[in-house]
């Protein structure tokens, strides 16, 4: 893992992490909606996305919201001390292989040295791979349970957890 390195995302790589996440969707409405909200959030100073790269490729991310507004549901979720974690997503050919775990590290310890002392996320409830991952990483407080409703209208349920840093 000499060549993976952990950080920060500019904008012209979130574009191009959309771009290859728009390419492969099959409601790539919402993903276009949400492509332009993320790069907004992350100009305003309301997230922080973080990108894996191995070799210059980006093959994993994940985002904190800092901003109530980035996201539905919020209370208990996201304040001054609390950021909210999502888009966890690594392309499926470098799954399991540990490159999530260190990108996972060094968000928390980013977090942490910004002064965060509580992280939170939501998961649907069919997810068991990803509750069953969320879970070893230690998000084990059950927050509340709610439903968000996507760009296009379609309604999810989704479970919060959440842990201490």
């Amino acid at each position: 893992m000499s060549n993976y390195i952990c950080k920060i995302a500019t904008i012209e790589e979130m574009n191009r992490k959309w771009d290859y996440e728009i390419n492969k969707a099959t409601r790539k409405n919402n993903w276009i909606i949400w492509k332009h909200a993320a790069i907004k959030a992350f100009q305003d100073g309301k997230t922080i996305p973080y990108y894996g790269l191995l070799d210059g490729e980006i093959i994993c991310e994940c985002t904190a919201a800092l901003d109530s507004a980035v996201i539905q549901n919020s209370t208990d979720l996201v304040d001054d001390k609390t950021a909210y974690l999502f888009a966890f997503r690594t392309n499926k050919e470098y799954q399991g292989q540990g490159y999530f775990s260190q990108l996972f590290k060094f968000m928390i310890n980013d977090l942490i040295a910004r002064g965060y002392k509580k992280v939170t996320l939501g998961v649907e409830p069919h997810e068991e791979k990803n509750k069953a991952i969320y879970t070893r990483y230690g998000f084990t407080e059950h927050i509340k349970d709610a439903q968000e409703i996507e760009p296009d209208g379609n309604v999810v349920d989704v479970e919060y957890y959440g842990r201490n840093l």
